[in-house]
């Protein structure tokens, strides 16, 4: 994996970060492939329950790496999109911790994560209009998703910023922390680890997929989903442990 990715892993919560501190972490080709592969060791390794998306340096991530467009590089992965992730993210958990900003393809990786944690100081935009260029990574296809059509409208077409406080309002992070994203993250990703992981992962499949299911094919579709979890090992082994007052020793299957 390029160093312009670092991985870590504690209890169970793979931390990955891209490290180019120094150009305020923009996403190069390089960095791209190693997002890719760490969402693919998220996937793969069953001791992994959460995946946290972060940047160095006190910042998240400042959108595609300019220099590197102007040489004819693309940060993208073929079948992943942009930051190897925004068209492909992992079936398992990912939040994003935020410091700084999440800007232009910054918060299109945002908005591919599952939840968001960012601190008080964090700022939020996507301004390609004002380099003449298309939030295409998500930001104009997949903001109006996540916010009213009229704000996501006004962000994508003025190019102007918000704050942690506003974007919070909108619904658009989870939570606002005035220390560390990351710390915070984890305590988020650690309350999600000590649920159950196969109904955790279907439950993330479902709120995903759901809203492109026919209304009168819902249920059915839900069914499919869910039945392999009711009949599995950690759903008995969830209902033991309530009984038995202990914590649940989760098998993944």
């Amino acid at each position: 994996m390029s160093e312009e990715v670092l991985t870590s892993v504690e209890d169970g919560i793979l931390v990955v970060t891209i490290n180019r501190p120094d150009a305020k972490n923009a996403m190069t080709k390089a960095a791209a492939e190693g997002i890719a592969a760490a969402m693919d060791r998220l996937d793969s390794e069953d001791d992994l329950r959460v995946g946290i998306l972060t940047g160095a340096g006190g910042t998240f991530c400042s959108g595609m790496d300019l220099k590197g467009f102007l040489r004819g590089e693309s940060p993208m992965v073929e079948g992943r999109g942009f930051g190897g992730v925004v068209q492909a993210p992992p079936k398992k958990p990912l939040i994003a911790a935020v410091d700084g900003y999440a800007l232009a393809g910054g918060l299109e990786l945002m908005i591919a994560c599952d939840l968001v944690v960012a601190n008080d100081g964090a700022k939020f935009g996507i301004p390609e209009v004002k380099r003449g260029l298309v939030a295409a990574a998500g930001g104009v296809m997949m903001l109006p998703d996540q916010i009213p059509e009229r704000i996501a409208m006004e962000l994508a077409l003025t190019g102007d910023f918000i704050d942690a406080a506003r974007a919070y309002e909108l619904g658009l992070i989870n939570r606002v922390t005035n220390g560390s994203a990351l710390d915070g993250a984890k305590e988020l990703a650690s309350k999600i680890g000590d649920n159950g992981p196969l109904a955790v992962k279907v439950s993330k499949a479902i709120i995903k997929e759901s809203r492109g299911w026919p209304m009168d094919e819902r249920y059915e579709r839900q069914t499919q989903l869910i039945a392999p979890v009711f009949v599995s090992e950690d759903a008995r082994e969830g209902a033991a442990a309530f009984a038995e007052k202990r914590a649940p020793n989760w098998k993944g299957k």
